[in-house]
């Protein structure tokens, strides 16, 4: 580790898909690497063993790293592309290659045809890409010989011919080689294709419509039946696939967080994300989210080349004369694939605000507002805290996450499956789950934490009082973490109860101690989720039979391809069950009785 910073920032990483920038002292980027999970990937070139060497030379070059999250992983792939393009990062020479992505050209032949290819490109030809796999470039291909009837075999194979071959037969391509097609027409179609690969979605359709009505206007209803066809499925590629018609566009957000704003800037073009920048505003603390973006972008745009459309996550006050000045459309009320860039900007924004925090206000710090808020002895060495999660009461679980100075260990994280109480009851499941952890503990005599926090008010946190002191435990101090108005972030409120005396403390939005405490909270709330959608899930795709005993996979099969059902075992009387070859009487008397329940 070369500092403190950079163990904070590596330990509060998010474990979402994206790309990473490994950068030097002098904040040039030397690698640029995509990741499933950034926080287990990035970790790994800070681990001092099991590392080849041009590895253990890339991490003697490291200064710090920046991140930016994407939604899925195939944009990851795709903007690992970009950025190494941009970059020429010095270790990703041998590492990665970005040649290695798939393009769709068209080559500059008589008649040109279509094709993928990796390598180095000829400059004769027109390239379209990158995708993220050859199984995407070839699915474009299909797509294409559908419509449009663009040659796609090889120039040798074209060469050789003297009558159509079996793809003209069936309608996938015009056949140019024996002049099945005119030049004029087929260059027309070449065009079209073109325009599809660029995105131009608007104009292709335009022009589509307009030979098909000449063609209809010359009497050509053969070509008007074909231009008909290529415009119907046009269409409804444009209606599945609206994304790939997204032009060139800047996608801006702004979060506020403790008095520090976040201005986040993701660069769109031909509905590809390939690049962001990130800005903290100075002497802008007591500013509105609104107030602060609307200064800095025509600054941040003045002298550059806007694109079209700017989308923001905020409605201007001076939208009209913001527009005039930047020569483009602002937009903030985006629709469906806008929308998903604008969340990715969001996203990443909210990551940089927090790690910009973290390294504002040290573990150390933290700690030490927490010792003083809560009037301890000492730093607090263990926290643990837990929360519920459940949905209508289904599927009820309980998290327990542990932090060690300041820091989570996830290998102490526990999960609970809370069981025989009353569904939604909050109550009863801190109590379960508080009683058969600090329970366990106590039988395997192991160190109990210093402060454990639970996520709830008073009723939940009496619940655990009333746990902890039924089993003797007292040198653990219980706090509850009550949300605050409107539920909103910053505004929560501790609550301990000392000698029967309730305490409540509130502390400023952006105190060390209660930042530390939210992420806590934070990280207890999404193991807790995480944990019951698997349990949801399993509950919803599990058959009511795996539940009984003496029904294995063998008898199920059987009862369910004699019944054809699980509504008609239910509804089968125990004479019928007993038809079922291996179910007897007292099998079948236990089916009966457990779906009846």
């Amino acid at each position: 580790m070369k500092n403190e910073n950079l163990k904070i920032k590596l330990e509060n990483q998010k474990k979402e898909s994206g790309v990473y920038k490994m950068l030097d002292k002098s904040g040039k980027v030397i690698y640029v690497g995509k990741a499933k999970n950034l926080k287990n990937r990035v970790s790994n070139y800070f681990a001092k063993s099991n590392q080849d060497e041009k590895t253990q030379l890339l991490q003697k070059n490291i200064d710090d790293f920046s991140i930016i999250i994407t939604k899925t992983e195939t944009q990851a792939l795709l903007l690992e592309n970009d950025l190494i393009k941009q970059f020429k990062p010095k270790y990703n020479i041998l590492l990665k290659d970005s040649k290695s992505y798939p393009y769709i050209y068209i080559s500059n032949d008589k008649h040109p045809r279509l094709g993928m290819f990796r390598g180095k490109k000829n400059k004769d030809y027109h390239y379209f890409g990158p995708y993220p796999s050859k199984y995407a470039a070839r699915d474009a291909l299909v797509l294409l010989k559908k419509i449009f009837k663009v040659r796609q075999c090889s120039n040798s194979f074209y060469r050789a011919r003297s009558r159509p071959c079996l793809e003209y037969q069936i309608g996938l391509c015009s056949a140019p080689c024996v002049g099945k097609i005119s030049d004029e027409r087929y260059d027309q179609d070449v065009e079209l294709v073109s325009l599809f690969l660029n995105g131009k979605s608007t104009k292709l359709l335009n022009q589509v419509s307009k030979k098909m009505k000449s063609a209809s206007t010359d009497l050509d209803f053969e070509a008007a039946a074909k231009y008909r066809d290529q415009l119907i499925s046009l269409r409804t590629i444009q209606e599945k696939h609206s994304s790939q018609f997204t032009s060139d566009m800047d996608v801006v957000s702004i979060l506020k967080d403790a008095e520090v704003h976040c201005i986040e800037i993701v660069f769109v073009r031909s509905g590809k994300q390939i690049g962001n920048e990130t800005f903290f505003p100075k002497n802008a603390k007591k500013d509105s989210c609104e107030r602060v973006l609307s200064a800095p972008l025509p600054l941040y745009y003045l002298g550059k080349n806007t694109p079209k459309e700017i989308v923001i996550c905020h409605k201007l006050g001076d939208k009209i004369l913001l527009e005039s000045g930047l020569s483009t459309k602002l937009i903030h009320k985006p629709k469906i694939d806008k929308k998903l860039f604008l969340e990715t900007a969001t996203l990443n924004a909210k990551e940089n605000l927090k790690q910009r925090l973290l390294l504002k206000y040290t573990k150390t710090k933290q700690l030490e507002g927490i010792q003083k808020t809560l009037a301890l002895d000492s730093l607090p060495e263990v926290m643990e805290c837990f929360d519920i999660s459940h949905t209508m009461g289904e599927a009820t679980t309980a998290s327990c996450v542990v932090f060690e100075k300041g820091l989570p260990k996830t290998s102490e994280y526990r999960q609970f499956n809370i069981k025989d109480i009353t569904p939604g009851d909050d109550y009863a499941a801190i109590n379960q789950a508080v009683f058969r952890r600090y329970s366990r503990l106590l039988e395997s005599k192991k160190e109990m934490p210093d402060i454990v926090f639970i996520d709830g008010g008073l009723g939940q946190l009496n619940q655990a009082i009333m746990v902890m002191n039924s089993i003797g435990i007292d040198s653990v101090l219980l706090v509850g973490v009550a949300k605050g108005e409107g539920r909103k972030a910053g505004l929560e409120t501790l609550i301990t109860v000392e000698n029967d005396k309730v305490k409540r403390i509130s502390l400023p939005p952006f105190d060390p101690a209660l930042l530390l405490i939210n992420h806590i909270r934070d990280e207890s709330h999404r193991f807790a989720i995480k944990n019951h959608r698997k349990k949801r899930a399993k509950k919803r795709t599990q058959s009511s039979l795996e539940s009984i005993k003496g029904v294995g996979v063998n008898k199920r099969s059987a009862l369910l391809n004699h019944f054809g059902g699980i509504q008609e075992i239910e509804n089968a009387s125990v004479d019928e069950l007993q038809k079922v070859v291996g179910i007897n009487y007292k099998l079948a008397t236990k089916i009966r009785e457990s779906l009846k329940k």
